[in-house]
């Protein structure tokens, strides 16, 4: 957690969460904590969203990000804090399963060869619950801003989402779900993610070649700047941003 000084010298709150996997429930223990806290002061209703201007979070941080941030049907966040480590413990034995000890020797070519050739798990498990959760809920509609760091294997450079950028700039405006998905994508563990956003009222397009956050940013507050070329926005006309 940390305050930083805004243009205009107001003091803004940060909350930024690291990425690291299955170690998710570290922050997840912290935050909880807090939140308990915070409840004691404020009331039960009281939620980390509602105290911090900012929430960055790469990798697993991200996942962490979008559950404390993401608005469930009832107006407030997806999740308290002190769910997030029930979260994790209940779905990280899917999204990466392990080898039992009976076939661990049968598996160790397999393996290497799987790492030779693609990532160590398929990453469907983590794809559908994401989907199924978030649904087509975007990064706008978050509870507060958000900054979510991703990076492009094609452009080789960084992709960082945002809730200002997904107001300001409907190519930005991805859903949440993919986000967490290309966040968390760590090479040789999870395979990369491709998305498409659409401008509806100009025809553009943007694509994206997503994987984990870490690869550019492990903690976000540090990125300098944005970390963005202009990408190629197809069904643009060269003057038509």
């Amino acid at each position: 957690m940390a305050t930083a000084g805004s243009a205009e010298g107001k003091k803004i709150t940060v909350l930024s969460i690291d990425g690291g996997g299955i170690r998710g429930i570290i922050p997840g223990t912290i935050l909880a904590f807090l939140e308990s806290k915070l409840q004691e002061l404020d009331g039960p209703s009281a939620r980390i969203a509602d105290y911090f201007d900012v929430v960055a979070g790469t990798s697993t941080g991200g996942l962490v990000t979008t559950m404390l941030t993401a608005p469930n049907k009832e107006g407030g966040p997806f999740i308290a804090a002190k769910d997030i480590n029930n979260f994790y413990l209940e779905h990280g034995p899917k999204i990466f399963p392990q080898i039992s000890r009976s076939n661990f020797s049968e598996s160790i070519a397999s393996s290497i060869d799987k790492r030779l050739l693609g990532p160590k798990y398929d990453g469907k498990y983590l794809r559908a619950l994401v989907n199924e959760l978030l649904g087509d809920v975007t990064v706008k509609e978050t509870l507060t801003n958000v900054v979510i760091p991703t990076f492009d294997i094609k452009l080789l450079q960084p992709v960082i989402f945002s809730t200002t950028d997904g107001k300001e700039n409907v190519l930005k405006n991805a859903r949440l779900a993919d986000i967490c998905i290309s966040t968390s994508a760590a090479p040789t563990y999870l395979p990369p993610h491709y998305l498409e956003t659409k401008d509806s009222d100009s025809g553009g397009t943007r694509t994206f070649d997503l994987v984990d956050g870490g690869v550019a940013a492990n903690n976000p507050p540090h990125i300098e700047g944005n970390g963005e070329a202009e990408p190629p926005v197809q069904g643009q006309k060269p003057n038509g941003r």
